[in-house]
Order: C-alpha cells, then sequence, then structure tokens
C-alpha cells in the first residue's frame, strides 16, 4: 500500500490487459490497495510478461481459479472488504460467472463497480470483438488524424485504450466512490471507450458546428493543415514541433528566424499564405540539426521543441529535473501523475505474487 491521496482505498481488478490495469496503475500509484486476481494459465498476448509490464506495477497478485468453490468463496470474501471492483470483459462474462453486479452490490451494497469495455454494455456491437483502433475509428476521432493522401495512421493505443478508456475509468470510479461516502450506496461505471473516446473529441465537434473544421485531413488548425502547427524535418533527419499558434508567440518564431518584416509572414491566419509559409519553413528547419535549432530557441516563446525519441525523452533535463522517469523492476518507466502536494503519488515496484490465504488474512477477510 502506498502513502497517496487513496491510501486505504481497496480496489479489486479482474486481470486483463491494456486500459483496466492502466487505470489499476493509477489507482496504486496514488495509493490504493489494488489485489489483481489471475486465473490460472492466463495467457498474455502481449511480448511483455505481467510481472515486469509496468502497467501491472505498486500491486498484489493472486490467482484463483474461479471453478473451484474455495476460490470463489475467497474471491466474495476478498469483494465484501472491497470499496471498487475493475473488470474489462465482454459484457455478460462477469454475470455468467456469478460476480456480476448485481449479485455483488447485493453482497457489498457501497462497492463501485468498474467496467471497462470498447463498445459499452449495451448497444448492437457490446458483444463484438474490437481493440483501440476500432473504437476510435468509429468516434470521427481517426478520421481527422494524419495526412490527407495516406490512411489515417494508428495513433498508437492512447486515445480509445488509455485516453478514452483507462482514464475517463479512472475519472467515473473516483466520482462514484465519492458519491458514496455520502449516500453510503455503490454503484456500476461502465465507461465504454466509445464514449470516452468521443468526449474527447468535444472541441472538435464544436469547430466543425461553426464551421471551423473540414473533414478533410491536413487541412484545419490542429491537425497539419497550418503551418504553425506541425513537426519539421531537421539536417540530421530529426524532427522539431513548431505551433506557436498566438500571434505574439508566431511574432517570437519570426524574430527568432529573422523573418519579422518578411512579407510571406505577415498574415497568419490566411489560408492563402499557408503553402508558401509552409515551403519557406521546411526549407529553413532543413538547415541546421535537431539540436541546433532547439538551442536556439532556447529560453524563447516561439513554441518550439525537439522531438524527441522515447529513448531521449528520460534524459531532457525537463524530464530528468522534475523526477519524470523512475526505475522499478529493471525497467525505466514514467513517474506517476498528476502531482498532488500533500499526499505525492510514486510508482510502485513490480507486482507481488501472493497465495490465496496471505490475501484473505491481509485483507481481514
Amino acid at each position: 500500500m502506498g502513502q497517496g491521496a487513496l491510501t486505504g482505498l481497496r480496489v479489486v481488478e479482474m486481470a486483463g490487459i491494456g486500459p483496466g490495469p492502466f487505470c489499476a496503475m493509477m489507482l496504486a500509484d496514488h495509493g490504493a490497495d489494488v489485489l489483481r486476481v489471475e486465473r490460472p494459465g492466463q495467457s498474455w498476448p502481449l511480448p511483455i510478461g505481467p510481472r515486469i509490464d509496468p502497467l501491472n506495477r505498486g500491486r498484489a497478485v493472486v490467482t484463483l481459479d474461479l471453478r473451484t468453490d474455495a476460490d470463489r468463496d475467497a474471491l466474495l470474501r476478498l469483494i465484501d472488504r472491497a470499496d471498487a471492483l475493475i473488470e474489462g470483459f465482454r459484457p455478460g462474462v462477469m454475470e455468467k460467472l456469478g460476480f456480476g453486479p448485481d449479485a455483488l452490490l447485493a453482497r457489498n451494497p457501497r462497492l463501485v463497480y468498474g467496467r471497462m469495455t470498447g463498445w459499452g454494455q449495451d448497444g448492437p456491437l457490446a458483444r463484438t470483438a474490437g481493440h483501440d483502433l476500432n473504437y476510435a475509428g468509429l468516434t470521427g476521432a481517426i478520421a481527422a488524424m494524419g495526412p490527407a493522401d495516406r490512411p489515417p495512421p494508428p495513433p498508437l493505443n492512447l486515445v480509445a485504450d488509455f485516453g478514452g478508456g483507462a482514464m475517463m475509468l479512472a475519472f467515473g470510479m473516483l466520482a462514484a466512490l465519492l458519491e458514496a461516502r455520502t449516500s453510503g450506496r455503490g454503484q456500476v461505471v461502465d465507461a465504454a471507450m466509445v464514449d470516452g473516446t468521443s468526449l474527447l473529441m468535444t472541441m472538435f465537434h464544436g469547430l466543425r458546428a461553426v464551421g471551423g473544421w473540414s473533414e478533410r485531413r491536413d487541412d484545419n488548425l490542429l491537425d497539419g493543415g497550418a503551418p504553425f502547427y506541425a513537426c519539421y524535418q531537421t539536417a540530421d533527419g530529426g524532427h522539431l514541433s513548431v505551433c506557436p499558434l498566438e500571434p505574439p508567440f508566431f511574432a517570437a518564431l519570426l524574430d527568432r528566424l529573422g523573418l519579422a518584416d518578411d512579407p510571406d509572414f505577415q498574415a497568419q491566419y490566411d489560408r492563402g499564405t499557408w503553402p508558401g509559409m509552409r515551403g519557406r519553413l521546411a526549407a529553413i528547419f532543413r538547415s541546421r540539426t535537431r539540436d541546433a535549432w532547439a538551442e536556439h530557441f532556447a529560453g524563447s516563446d516561439a513554441c518550439v521543441a525537439p522531438v524527441l525519441t522515447m529513448e531521449e525523452a528520460p534524459a531532457h533535463p525537463q524530464a530528468h529535473d522534475r523526477g519524470g522517469f523512475v526505475e522499478r523492476g529493471g525497467i525505466l518507466q514514467p513517474q506517476a501523475a498528476p502531482r498532488l502536494s500533500r499526499t505525492p503519488a510514486a510508482a510502485g515496484g513490480s507486482p507481488a505474487e501472493i497465495g490465496r490465504d496471505e490475501a484473505l488474512a491481509v485483507w481481514g477477510a
């Protein structure tokens, strides 16, 4: 157990991959006592094993065979002592196992029952298989990303799995846990990745409604269409992120590039000037290396920063000075976030296996 803001909170996590473990990791980082329940012989499709996967950090792991009465009873006793439960199975699976929300809330009325799915608990696709790219693709998010002359690229699995899924589940569970303090009653949190990803698109729906967003990719202010919100290649094959959206920041960019009086750059938001502006900037940024440009723009408000690799990112002074990465179990990984001043979170260690009897004893079950 940690010492963060959620110290004392007990969470049962039904083992899965992706967004469910990410949500559980966030809760554990902030001090929750998370017990991960795995089944015997559980397979893992990822090339990293569950005992070293950073998503599983900071919690104990118990293996329970829910085909046996003893282990079913043990899980029920643990849930009786829990504040919350996380599961990421297809709709109906937990009910078939006898651990659906109706059964568990009847035993533990204060339980917050977190459900993580791609499509949601109902609707025509609810029981259909899918992955992050499928869920995000249904929301309009994927169609809005990437170059106009190629298919949309997969944005890793950050959008639906972790942004629209795990973080929404964490928020929903904390909201329900806060409400339960007053009402004494738990509830079900239905966190669907299609819902969460759609919510992440709220600003863009607003822009589209007033004619401020085109359905064409690479044609808008924030999708690479604007020459002052884009990445540029440098002389060494590296890249810079260049995004001085506001006129004062754009002026700072022009000043550092010696273009303050250049007629090609006097109408920042005139779309007719964008192709020429982009060509000029591309040629300029190809004239020096990435790190030379980073040094050139150091201390300015031009909104220019190097595009780092995953290997480089932890060593950057901003990450290094803030302690943004830590080593756990031989793996360098991001530190817990966000940062709380009085009850700080911290990345836990590698998951630790415990036996059934030990798990029951620790939780007083």
